[in-house]
């Protein structure tokens, strides 16, 4: 049998410890939500297959290689391995907590400067190290995602509809979900769109765009990709 080559790309997702980003990527990757809900140790990693422009004469079949990155402070320092490279970032942060949509710019920050080993971006000064400017011709695809629609106080429910400041700063797009309910990424429905849309962005500017900006060197791309396993995870 002959085998397929199919180029892949990979997307990033970051956010505090406990904000559904496993929930969120299962939901993704698998059209269904979590069976058990567990800790992330380091980083796990699922496939998703994508149509690039579905239904044009453009159409070609992509991997989307999700990298679902472990939020706990005790791998702050080690964290940057993961980001090398960066082709497309999603942001997660819980709808029910505010302080994790405001480190939403602490998690751009230790990304975007891999370098400093995380330690500069989530300094107890890192409120200092993001800059808005600094970011404004950042070429990464970014997606805000919020989760846990289900659970936000009905007296709170304007941050449904209130827009992401970090995602008016960053030019992305949005999209609010319950990670439990496979409708919220139904196909046709507007959260749906916004995400297809978005893989198409990594995409075209991994393969297409001739400015394409990835975190890593070529020498740190060339290396080999370790294995990493998959632990319990809430985040």
């Amino acid at each position: 049998m002959a085998s397929i080559d199919i180029d892949k790309v990979r997307i990033v997702v970051v956010g505090d410890s406990g904000v559904g980003k496993s929930s969120l990527v299962q939901l993704i990757c698998h059209n269904e939500p979590i069976a058990n809900a567990s800790w992330t140790i380091g980083a796990s990693v699922d496939i998703k297959v994508h149509e690039y422009k579905e239904g044009t004469p453009s159409q070609k079949t992509y991997f989307l290689e999700f990298w679902d990155v472990g939020g706990s402070a005790n791998h702050v320092k080690s964290r940057h391995i993961f980001y090398n490279p960066v082709h497309g970032l999603i942001l997660v942060h819980d709808l029910t907590n505010r302080k994790s949509h405001l480190n939403l710019r602490k998690w751009l920050a230790e990304v975007l400067n891999k370098d400093s080993n995380g330690i500069k971006a989530h300094s107890s000064n890192s409120s200092l190290d993001y800059d808005p400017e600094q970011y404004a011709d950042n070429h990464i695809p970014i997606l805000v995602v919020g989760t846990k629609m289900d659970q936000v106080d009905p007296r709170r429910e304007s941050v449904l509809s209130r827009s992401s400041p970090v995602a008016e700063e960053c030019g992305a797009d949005e999209i609010n979900v319950d990670c439990m309910q496979a409708r919220h990424l139904a196909a046709g429905s507007t959260n749906a769109v916004k995400l297809s849309r978005f893989f198409d962005k990594v995409v075209e500017r991994r393969f297409f765009a001739r400015d394409t900006f990835q975190v890593g060197s070529y020498q740190e791309r060339r290396r080999p990709v370790p294995q990493y396993l998959k632990s319990t995870h809430q985040d």
